[in-house]
C-alpha cells in the first residue's frame, strides 16, 4: 500500500511547523535548567540505607546545605545529590550529618565539583559543537550529491538536510525544556550527547531517501515528473526507515524503564528525537525537495 506523501505534503509540513513553533515557545518560556556541567556545582553519590530522598534532603538542609537536589537510583541503590560548589570540609560535615541520622552504613561513593568558569567554558563549547555538526553534515550531503543537478541542485539537498536536522533537534529540546520546568530536569552533557546522536541517526535516514531519489531520477527517461519520482522513492524506503527506528525505539524504551536512573532522560530525549527524525525523513525532507524545484515537469 502506497502513501501519497507528496500529494498530502501541505498537511505533513504544517504538522512539522506546528511542532517546531510549540517547541520554540517551550524553550523561550521555560528556558533550560542547566546542570552542574554547564552551571557549576557539585555532584555527590552516597549510599544511605533505609532512607528516602526527602529524608536525605532534610538531613542535608539541617546540616547547612543550600538547595540540595536528591535523586535515587534504583539500579545502584544510591542517592545522587546535586549541590552548589562545596569544599572537601563541607562534604565531610554533611557526611557526618547523614551518618548521625541514618547510621554508620552511610558510604560516600563518588564526589566531583566544577567551578562556574569551567562550566561556562563547557557550555560554550557544547553550543559550538552542535553548530559545527549541523553545518558539517549539511556540507557533506551537498558534496555527496554534487553530481546531481537534474532537476534538483546538490546544494538544495544539503540545505533541506539542515532544515530537517533543525526540526529533529528543536522538538526534543522543547520537550526537555518543559520537563525541566515541571519536573526539575537539568540540561547537562548527556543532553548534548543525545542531540548529537539524534542528528547522526536522522541524517542517515534522510540520506537513504535522497539516495533512492537520486537513483530513480537517473533511471527516468524523457520528461521528469519529480513529485511522482520522489513519492515512489519515499514509499520504497519507508518500511526500512520505520523498522530501523522501531528497533531502536524498543531498546530506548527498555533503557528508560529498566536502565540506570542517570540514563533515564537521556534515553527519553533520544526516543523523542528518533521519532521526530523518522517523521522528518519521510514527511518533511521529501516534500521540501519537491517544493524547492522550480522546473518540475521539464526535461
Amino acid at each position: 500500500m502506497k502513501i501519497n506523501v507528496i500529494g498530502h505534503r501541505k498537511i505533513f509540513l504544517i504538522i512539522a511547523l506546528a511542532l517546531i513553533v510549540l517547541s520554540l515557545v517551550s524553550i523561550a518560556v521555560f528556558r533550560f535548567r542547566l546542570g552542574v556541567d554547564f552551571a557549576g556545582g557539585t555532584v555527590w553519590d552516597v549510599s544511605v540505607p533505609s532512607a528516602t530522598p526527602l529524608g536525605v534532603k532534610n538531613a542535608l538542609e539541617q546540616a547547612g546545605a543550600k538547595n540540595p537536589v536528591v535523586a535515587y537510583d534504583q539500579i545502584t541503590k544510591s542517592y545522587s545529590i546535586t549541590l552548589p560548589q562545596i569544599s572537601e570540609d563541607e562534604r565531610s560535615s554533611y557526611l557526618d550529618a547523614l551518618k548521625g541520622k541514618f547510621g554508620s552504613g552511610v558510604v560516600s561513593e563518588d564526589f566531583w565539583s566544577l567551578s562556574p568558569s569551567v562550566s561556562a567554558s563547557l557550555e560554550s563549547r557544547a553550543i559550538v559543537a552542535v553548530i559545527l555538526v549541523l553545518a558539517g553534515i549539511s556540507l557533506f550531503v551537498a558534496y555527496a550529491f554534487r553530481r546531481v543537478s537534474r532537476p534538483v541542485s546538490s546544494w538544495k539537498y544539503g540545505f533541506i538536510t539542515l532544515l530537517t536536522l533543525l526540526h529533529d533537534v528543536v522538538i526534543p529540546a522543547g520537550v526537555y525544556a518543559a520537563l525541566g520546568h515541571f519536573f526539575g530536569l537539568t540540561a547537562d552533557s548527556n543532553f548534548i550527547i543525545a542531540i548529537l546522536v539524534i542528528m547522526g541517526f536522522s541524517v542517515h535516514d534522510t540520506i537513504v531517501v535522497f539516495d533512492r531519489t537520486r537513483e530513480n531520477l537517473g533511471k527516468a527517461k524523457g520528461k521528469i515528473d519529480l513529485p511522482e519520482i520522489v513519492n515512489e522513492s519515499v514509499n520504497e524506503t519507508m518500511h526500512r526507515s520505520i523498522n530501523t527506528s522501531l528497533s531502536l525505539a524498543l531498546v530506548l524504551l527498555a533503557l528508560y524503564f529498566w536502565g540506570p536512573g542517570s540514563l533515564k532522560f537521556f534515553a527519553l530525549t533520544l526516543l523523542i528525537g528518533i521519532v521526530a527524525g523518522t517523521y522528518s525523513s519521510i514527511f518533511v525532507a521529501s516534500p521540501l525537495l519537491v517544493l524547492s524545484n522550480k522546473e518540475t515537469g521539464k526535461k
